[in-house]
């Protein structure tokens, strides 16, 4: 069976319990380890291993990134703040209830920007076929023919996180499966730090015991509704057939029988674009009047204007974002008649959905952003009056 180690990326077919080339420890076994080429590389609480690498006296303690003394979420928490609750998207008051000693350090959203394009560097010589997700994470396609460095995948990967750990002083969670799905999930599987293998003849045992919220598309609401039907974990879809399962869930439940059994034939787009332009604003206390909620709105339509000439786009659907003070999350949608990169358009849409919600409930938290984007020629067509 071949084995990858983990510390210095050596290949060998034996089974000794350490590496022959180092001997390190940390061994990879898989019988399907020379075969697998789609990667997902996800770096260990992004943002606080940042700060810790630029601060090595924050190494042991509890860090979360976020605005202190604000009304804001966690940003990231890493690993020691989480042994004691704090999670990525916790209210800040909430996550310093469950870790008053955490240090809390507000987000450099640059500099993670500038040691996000590092680690693509790296990736680039690797392979030309790079998806980025996130500043912290991309899948990887390291098929023969595409990879830029003739070594089995697996080997590349272990030199990758090693270059990463060295170079740039963080270290990533690495899934090598046959695509996607199973590579994303992999690299949650023993983080951080992990490198996880799903291959073909495992990953159906893989996924039956996992409950359905592991399934890629399937968020909480969806998840509670199977629920009402009794389905709470993958090998219950697993069990249904195909024409049952789109008889439930239509044209999502064809692609739910094809990720239950392991099967996800997206590819690896390496050009894939943004799909929404959105910002959004936590208040430093709740607002219940529509107007002062209105007045909110405005600059933040704005905003997401200045973002859509930047990035040479426009779109067809406003979105609108509330966050009440018990953190509902709500969202509306309008289609525009045309695609607009207009902030006034943007507004008057934004608004006509938030005078159907302001009905006095407390907000904490607005956003509007724009989705269905498209080239900005086909925008904002002149009206009878020429605007």
């Amino acid at each position: 069976m071949p084995v990858i180690c983990r510390d210095c990326g050596n290949l060998d077919e034996g089974g000794a319990p350490t590496c022959p080339a180092c001997d390190g420890a940390r061994l990879i076994r898989h019988p399907e380890l020379l075969d697998l080429c789609i990667a997902h590389i996800d770096c260990d609480s992004f943002y606080a291993s940042v700060e810790k690498r630029d601060n090595p006296s924050l190494a042991d303690k509890p860090v979360i990134v976020g605005h202190p003394g604000g009304r804001g979420v966690v940003t990231t928490a890493c690993y020691v703040a989480r042994k004691f609750g704090p999670r990525s998207a916790m209210p800040m008051f909430k996550a310093l209830e469950l870790c008053p000693h955490a240090v809390v350090i507000p987000p450099d959203i640059a500099k993670y920007k500038r040691v996000s394009a590092d680690i693509r560097a790296l990736f680039a010589k690797a392979s030309p076929l790079v998806e980025p997700l996130s500043l912290d994470e991309a899948y990887l396609d390291l098929s023969p023919g595409v990879r830029l460095v003739d070594r089995p995948p697996a080997v590349l990967l272990a030199r990758l996180a090693r270059a990463i750990h060295t170079r740039i002083g963080i270290t990533v969670s690495v899934g090598l499966s046959y695509n996607k799905f199973l590579a994303k999930m992999a690299s949650d599987f023993n983080k951080p730090h992990g490198f996880s293998v799903v291959g073909r003849a495992e990953a159906k045992s893989i996924l039956a015991p996992l409950p359905v919220r592991a399934l890629w598309g399937i968020g909480e609401a969806t998840a509670r509704r199977m629920a009402e039907q009794g389905i709470t974990t993958i090998a219950q879809l697993q069990a249904l057939p195909e024409a049952e399962l789109v008889a439930r869930w239509g044209k999502f439940g064809r692609q739910l029988a094809g990720l239950v059994h392991g099967i996800d034939p997206r590819r690896i787009n390496p050009d894939r674009p943004a799909k929404s332009v959105s910002t959004e604003t936590t208040f430093a206390r709740d607002i219940r009047d529509a107007t002062a909620l209105a007045a909110a709105l405005l600059p933040l339509a704005e905003g997401v204007a200045r973002r859509l000439d930047r990035q040479n786009l426009a779109g067809r659907t406003v979105v609108l974002k509330l966050k009440t003070g018990d953190f509902q999350l709500i969202t509306r949608h309008q289609r525009l008649t045309d695609p607009t990169r207009r902030a006034d358009i943007i507004a008057q849409a934004g608004l006509a959905l938030l005078d159907k919600l302001a009905d006095g409930r407390a907000f904490r938290l607005i956003g509007i952003g724009i989705t269905d984007l498209c080239p900005p020629d086909e925008a904002d067509p002149p009206d009878l009056f020429g605007r």
